[in-house]
């Protein structure tokens, strides 16, 4: 099959899991594409979905092809980058942390491929080539501890993570800390499920939560956030508060709200600068509230279907998230960033 063909039957097509032996159908295709090369799997209505969605949605906007590649292994992470690099890709982009070595040690070489790290930290010296950019999620967790607060029947509520990594220790601390600023008295208990695709330690972690009198889960799991919303619809007055507008459907009547972190929105505009030929590489791009990426949002499929008193209650909620997001933006309320537990 020539790269043309190859190009023209796969490009845009479902993500491939890369094993080495598909390294050399990768590069023959990859020569002037978008690729976004992604470490988690696809499926978990939310990052990954969103990122791959919102690439299709540009590569027909803009009309160039691009590559969605599954790098499930680690150690494939550094001849996945190679291969397209060699191939002369347009623009890389790859998400969270676990690829910023591989960046390091691969971007230098290849100072025509524009990179994009999505969800990472400042490169310090910074790449020229390279753009990370990172996102102030804990923002949107202390208006979750907000809105927790007065939504809370037993002055309890939770929080389950994907890993206990800096930025989510920081967005369990900025969610204790919002709840607290409105009820001195909560509790606010965390626990991490070791990992970001794991359903069911998600599940088994909510589930004892809810046991032991919680009422309220903010999630920070990626994948493993549908095994918090299965455990939250095994009984009404379960609240959970997740990441993606397409979690609503999982748990119409218990799916109260979204810290929306929308990755798509962040891919799109990140790669709509790099098509540019203006861009800038060297930077690191931090994203808060009030960037169309990161908010807090009540879901309207629960003020539909959810328990009518709980539904009536929100709008006393929002008010009050209304207000601290106000405070937030015009720098009269500094939320902690508080990397430790």
């Amino acid at each position: 099959m020539n790269r043309r063909s190859f190009l023209h039957l796969s490009a845009g097509a479902a993500a491939l899991s890369v094993t080495t032996s598909l390294l050399p159908d990768l590069a023959m295709a990859a020569d002037g594409v978008v690729a976004l090369v992604h470490t988690q799997a696809a499926g978990d209505n939310g990052p990954v979905d969103q990122m791959i969605a919102k690439l299709k949605q540009l590569a027909a906007e803009k009309g160039f092809e691009y590559r969605v590649v599954y790098a499930q292994d680690p150690a494939t992470y550094e001849s996945v980058f190679r291969a397209l690099g060699d191939a002369g890709a347009a623009i890389i982009i790859s998400t969270f942390n676990g690829v910023t070595e591989p960046f390091k040690a691969l971007a230098p070489s290849y100072p025509k491929t524009k990179w994009i790290q999505i969800f990472g930290d400042p490169m310090n010296p910074p790449i020229p080539n390279v753009v990370t950019v990172s996102y102030d999620y804990h923002l949107g967790c202390y208006l979750s501890g907000v809105f927790a607060a007065v939504m809370s029947k037993s002055g309890k509520i939770g929080y389950v993570g994907g890993v206990s990594l800096p930025q989510l220790n920081a967005d369990f601390n900025a969610l204790k800390a919002g709840a607290i600023s409105i009820r001195p008295d909560i509790t606010v208990t965390g626990a991490f499920a070791g990992s970001f695709q794991d359903p069911a330690k998600g599940q088994e972690i909510a589930t004892q939560m809810y046991n032991d009198g919680i009422d309220y889960i903010q999630t920070d799991s990626a994948a493993t956030d549908s095994g918090v919303i299965a455990a939250a619809t095994e009984m009404e007055g379960r609240m959970v508060s997740c990441i993606s507008e397409a979690q609503y459907a999982l748990g119409p009547k218990s799916v109260i709200s979204i810290v929306g972190l929308d990755f798509g929105a962040s891919l799109y505009n990140e790669t709509t600068k790099a098509l540019a030929p203006d861009w800038k590489g060297g930077i690191h791009e931090k994203t808060g509230l009030g960037s169309g990426v990161i908010d807090f949002i009540a879901s309207p499929v629960f003020a539909e279907q959810g328990p009518k008193d709980l539904v009536e209650k929100t709008k006393a909620a929002m008010e009050a998230v209304d207000k601290a997001r106000a405070g937030i933006l015009n720098g009269s309320i500094i939320v902690p960033f508080i990397t430790t537990i």
